[in-house]
């Protein structure tokens, strides 16, 4: 936010506020902002907004107070922004930031900036796309493994032997205090979420029962449904289902990833299964480019209810596309496709 303000904006003309700040303790959202305006302030810029109890009746009446002055509303806690009582809706435009895509870490890491491509581009182009960046990137596999384990949150740029523990009090962080604030939870349950992310992060591309995890966790089938939609909803996991299944609390999903393979590194340590992240690598790709991905009976992946994705190594057979169209297979340990064949990390171009 400061970095775009002053890139961008009139500073005269511009502020920027952290609702964490002992400053809110006695002084409200509503006569700062008015002091601003009177002032001739035109850009308002609020930061740890869940820190500040009413935050969505206050920016709301702001909104509606002051209709030429641009807000931007920023926080770290999803589940409390994402509860909104007063109406927002219609006045709120939500951007969530995604994980770094292997295209931008490349950007961070090797100074050289490349387009992001349109699924259909990439499916077509992939061998002339792939051949141009390995060309420049000779070690591209080594760079991509780097990536998946410590390359997905640009804190890996000021220290990568302290991102294990950076990752792990992100997490903590999330369950502890994010979560309590938004929905209220016992300490039992805190523990309960932890273990539930270390048995997603050590399995096989994980299809869930839920009762056996009801009995692993000490609790019942509809909390083990509550707490996966909890930790869904707070982008720690990924739920896949089927189109057919549709979206409901009350159906399981096909199979649980957590949210990114930094996450599985950091949680699983030494133990990481190598499908589990292969396919958790494609779902991140995929959903944080925005594309809708659901569970296919017949391969790994259907995206966009159109194209079909099988994941595995470079020897992966093609015989699970049979009497499919637009079907690939997506090896990671490939630099360059052929025709059907399209190697995992190209897919971390798509945004």
């Amino acid at each position: 936010m400061l970095q775009y303000i002053r890139q961008h904006l009139p500073l005269e003309q511009s502020l920027y506020v952290t609702l964490d700040d002992l400053y809110f303790r006695k002084n409200s959202l509503v006569e700062t902002t008015n002091e601003f305006y009177r002032l001739g302030g035109r850009y308002l810029f609020i930061d740890e907004a869940h820190k500040y109890a009413g935050w969505q009746t206050e920016v709301k009446n702001i909104y509606d107070f002051h209709p030429d002055l641009q807000i931007v509303v920023s926080g770290s806690s999803i589940l409390a922004l994402q509860q909104s009582p007063a109406d927002l809706s219609r006045r709120l435009a939500r951007y969530s930031l995604p994980v770094l895509s292997f295209r931008e870490y490349l950007a961070l890491t090797q100074g050289v900036e490349w387009p992001a491509h349109t699924l259909p581009d990439l499916l077509e182009k992939h061998e002339q796309i792939a051949a141009d960046i390995v060309a420049r990137h000779a070690p591209v596999l080594a760079l991509y493994k780097h990536y998946q384990s410590v390359g997905q949150f640009p804190f890996f740029l000021t220290s990568e032997a302290d991102y294990p523990t950076r990752i792990s009090q992100l997490i903590n962080l999330i369950i502890d205090y994010d979560l309590p604030e938004a929905r209220p939870l016992e300490k039992t349950s805190l523990g309960k979420l932890k273990t539930l992310l270390y048995i997603i992060s050590t399995a096989a591309p994980f299809k869930p029962n839920i009762q056996k995890l009801a009995a692993a966790l000490a609790t019942n089938r509809n909390q083990v449904l509550d707490m996966l939609d909890m930790l869904d909803k707070a982008q720690l996991i990924r739920l896949l289902r089927s189109s057919a299944r549709g979206v409901s609390l009350l159906n399981k999903p096909d199979k649980i990833y957590l949210h990114n393979t930094n996450f599985i590194h950091a949680l699983a340590e030494d133990k990481p299964n190598s499908g589990n992240l292969r396919e958790t690598l494609f779902l991140t790709h995929t959903r944080d480019a925005g594309l809708p991905v659901t569970h296919s009976s017949q391969t790994d992946f259907t995206v966009s209810s159109k194209y079909h994705f099988e994941i595995g190594g470079k020897g992966k057979a093609m015989k699970q596309l049979t009497g499919l169209s637009h079907a690939f297979v997506v090896p990671d340990d490939i630099e360059i496709g052929y025709r059907q064949k399209i190697p995992l990390w190209l897919f971390g171009f798509l945004y």
